[in-house]
């Protein structure tokens, strides 16, 4: 009888845990779908990658995205800044202190830039420039979910996401929030020392079973605007390396280019002011190819 009753005591304890599971449970299905079913309205998602920091990935992404809404897609390009504790398209777009735009029964709305782009960034959320984000990778990827889940993308053509460095807590939460995402785009410099580190971006990307859509070589070279020289500042040839010894496809190279970091600065895509650069055709270049990739005009 003793035994009984400490049965059933032990039951009516599990209880409300047992309802709190439960509800989690619920919850946790109930984001899922959800995800699912903003994501079936995006029909091609593209992450942009780098083992390396400080190669430029935003600013590739940032001038894919303006280039794609500008040749046919207006307001039906994305870009998710999903760089948590760096977040700078906002500043590269022209729309820094900008805040997401809340709606009825608790709809959250992207900022819209130039060419329609929607835009979603943890900048958005910070008090102030200064403020720094110090979070471990449970809340980030909880972010991110709630970014991609969330946030009231609508119908779109493309998604960009940019990544920070690393094959860490950010990148493994989109790959593995997004297992239907088209491929990543992944960027390096020419030097040796960022060959080794991008390539294990590419290794990642292999591991995951997550397609790679191209090699960009960024700051790959300098051509002087007085004298027409060309100086390979951090050597040339690096992503070239990367994709013949992986086996992936290379998708070109971007040179340095100082109108590029004005544009930047300024908060306009350098693809819609410097039309007629070679850095602008060598932009151009690339898109063909990652259109080419994903069998789209």
């Amino acid at each position: 009888m003793n035994t009984e009753k400490q049965v059933e005591k032990l039951e009516a304890c599990s209880g409300p845990k047992s309802i709190e599971r439960n509800k989690q449970k619920k919850a946790v299905t109930e984001q899922k779908q959800k995800l699912k079913t903003k994501m079936s309205k995006i029909q091609h998602k593209l992450a942009v990658i780098s083992g390396k920091g400080g190669v430029g990935k935003s600013t590739v992404t940032v001038n894919l995205a303006a280039a794609f809404a500008a040749q046919g897609h207006p307001n039906k390009v994305g870009v998710l800044d999903a760089d948590i504790h760096g977040p700078c398209v906002p500043k590269m777009l022209g729309l820094k202190g900008q805040k997401l735009i809340g709606g009825p029964a608790g709809t959250i709305f992207p900022v819209t830039g130039q060419y329609g782009l929607k835009v979603v960034s943890m900048d958005f959320l910070l008090p102030s420039e200064e403020a720094p984000v110090i979070w471990r990778g449970p809340l980030k990827m909880r972010l991110i979910q709630q970014f991609l889940s969330d946030i009231m993308w609508g119908e779109l053509d493309f998604l960009f996401i940019d990544l920070p460095p690393g094959t860490g807590d950010e990148p493994l939460s989109v790959m593995q929030l997004i297992p239907e995402i088209d491929g990543v785009i992944i960027v390096t410099m020419p030097s040796e020392v960022s060959q080794a580190v991008v390539k294990k971006a590419v290794t990642f990307a292999k591991q995951i079973g997550v397609p790679v859509i191209g090699i960009i070589e960024n700051m790959s070279g300098f051509v002087c605007p007085k004298c027409g020289a060309q100086l390979d500042i951090f050597k040339t040839g690096g992503g070239k390396t990367i994709a013949d010894d992986l086996s992936v496809p290379y998708l070109g190279k971007i040179p340095i280019d100082p109108a590029i970091c004005i544009s930047s600065d300024r908060g306009t895509p350098f693809i819609a002011e410097k039309t007629d650069s070679p850095t602008f055709k060598a932009f151009a270049e690339i898109i063909t190819k990652i259109k080419q990739s994903l069998k789209v005009t």
